[in-house]
């Protein structure tokens, strides 16, 4: 189950068709990933490991799309807009 749904993420977001690690693949991953490390931790209040591992996973995230915007703000904009990451 969970390879379905990474595997329809990559196809979702990626920019090519052999595309599996660019910058834009790589954020929708982890955001499903900090997704299901939330509702985990919401049922789960004291696993400060996997709490440790969602900040650092938010971490990369925040570097990664940092690195889109600098480089190219089209696609900053078009994946922050898919994800629901701006308002």
């Amino acid at each position: 189950m969970k390879s379905e749904v990474k595997a329809k993420n990559i196809e979702e977001f990626r920019l090519h068709e052999r595309d599996t690690g660019s910058a834009d693949v790589q954020i929708a991953l982890l955001t499903q990933r900090i997704n299901q490390l939330t509702e985990h931790l919401q049922k789960n209040r004291k696993d400060h490991s996997s709490r440790r591992g969602l900040i650092m996973m938010v971490g990369q995230r925040r570097r990664l799309l940092d690195y889109l915007h600098r480089t190219d703000v089209a696609r900053y904009q078009s994946i922050t807009k898919k994800l629901k990451l701006r308002k």
